[in-house]
């Protein structure tokens, strides 16, 4: 065989493995999708027949987002990744823009200001990604620097602050952390001094403190998460009765559409509390199949992070999983009396236009960098490691991978 034909052979494997596509990643945001329509139409028909006159009112829209979603996850899977790191500091200043006319002309809802167009765009959710694009891009053009206080951990921790501070003037506490959370796992992931991110996750842990001491609602919410008996039929009504109807379920569950609680005694049944109605309805075996999937989307999400082509492709897909992750378990968490009340919805689940879409565009961007997986010396990427990998300033620089540098 030729030389020719040897290079031929070999870059059309390179092509075949660069367009392999992640279908496990596509069926399980299929089912996620499928269950959380389930659920959207059993929590809702009793509320949108009482309000609207039809039952398949919050149904319908949902369906129109989750359209609107598919749309925006086609796009983003269709397109080299690469192009969000050249436009991430355009991205992450329109960000901040939407943020700060939040605060200022944005609309009231339930006592908090968090939308724009009478209610029709939360740019909190928008913010999510957009803050891991320019994070990963960020993070990716500092190279050895980023182990450096005053090129690493102090612009990270103004940028973190300033997002942060926007969100927390739309009291969106939960919010706000979740974005904290994942920008803190995605500079670690990137190789960051260990010293520096313990004291940042001090810092940050006494802020938190401060934010819950100076709000008297937050404050409430802390100490009925520590004795759930002390105002059964006030602060701690909504998680009492989430309790209620995940006990009901028990193992098999009341079967579908027949969950009691939906019908005005779990508030947020279609948002923030729905996987109680799921629980009510499904049971244990439904929960574990809830769980079951977002563990077996955590898996992939971290298999495209190991085996992406470059540092930034790692580092973006490591906080598009991170973010979807940590939000199911906080919302999770809330519903199981495990932590305290918070407004964060169970992605892909949860009725709401925004959050939908985000956390469609994230799964786009995902399918992009699994699309963009290369092998490298016949080796598969897979065998490299989040904790100590080959592009993280933790191991020799020999074994590097070879990342863009671009300065963001």
């Amino acid at each position: 065989m030729s030389e020719r034909e040897i290079a031929h052979g070999r870059l059309r494997q390179l092509r075949l493995i660069r367009m392999r596509t992640d279908y496990v990643l596509i069926v399980v945001v299929t089912a996620l999708l499928i269950l959380g329509l389930m659920m959207v139409y059993s929590s809702t028909f009793d509320m949108a027949y009482r309000e609207y006159g039809n039952p398949n009112h919050f149904f319908w829209r949902q369906l129109v987002w989750t359209v609107l979603g598919t749309g925006a996850l086609i796009f983003l899977a269709r397109i080299d990744y690469h192009l969000w790191q050249r436009w991430a500091v355009l991205i992450m200043a329109g960000t901040l823009l939407a943020l700060g006319m939040v605060v200022v002309m944005g609309s009231e809802k339930f006592g908090a200001q968090r939308w724009l167009l009478n209610g029709s765009i939360q740019p909190s959710e928008v913010a999510k990604i957009s803050v891991i694009i320019y994070i990963a891009a960020w993070l990716t053009s500092k190279g050895e620097k980023l182990r450096q206080v005053s090129y690493g951990l102090i612009p990270f921790a103004i940028l973190i602050a300033l997002v942060s501070g926007l969100i927390l003037f739309q009291r969106d506490l939960s919010t706000a952390v979740l974005i904290g959370a994942t920008a803190w796992a995605m500079f670690f992931f990137a190789g960051a001094d260990l010293f520096q991110l313990g004291a940042s996750l001090v810092f940050c842990v006494a802020a938190f403190a401060v934010l819950i001491i100076r709000e008297p609602y937050r404050r409430n919410r802390w100490l009925a998460f520590l004795n759930p008996q002390l105002d059964p039929e006030g602060i701690s009504f909504q998680v009492q009765q989430a309790l209620i109807a995940l006990a009901s379920g028990g193992i098999l569950g009341q079967g579908l559409g027949e969950s009691r609680q939906k019908f005005g005694y779990v508030p947020a049944v279609h948002t923030d509390t729905i996987m109680a109605v799921l629980g009510e309805e499904l049971g244990l075996i439904g929960c574990l199949l809830l769980i079951g999937l977002f563990v077996l989307l955590a898996y992939r999400g971290f298999k495209i992070a190991l085996e992406a082509a470059d540092s930034f492709g790692t580092i973006l897909a490591s906080g598009l999983t991170c973010s979807l992750i940590l939000q199911a378990l906080i919302n999770m968490a809330v519903v199981t009396a495990t932590l305290p009340y918070a407004g964060v919805p169970l992605p892909f689940i949860s009725y709401g236009g925004s959050s939908l879409v985000t956390s469609m565009a994230c799964v786009g961007l995902l399918l992009s960098i699994s699309r963009g997986r290369r092998e490298v010396e016949g080796r598969d990427r897979a065998r490299n490691s989040l904790g100590r990998g080959n592009w993280g300033p933790r191991v020799s620089p020999s074994g590097r991978r070879q990342g863009t540098r671009r300065r963001v």
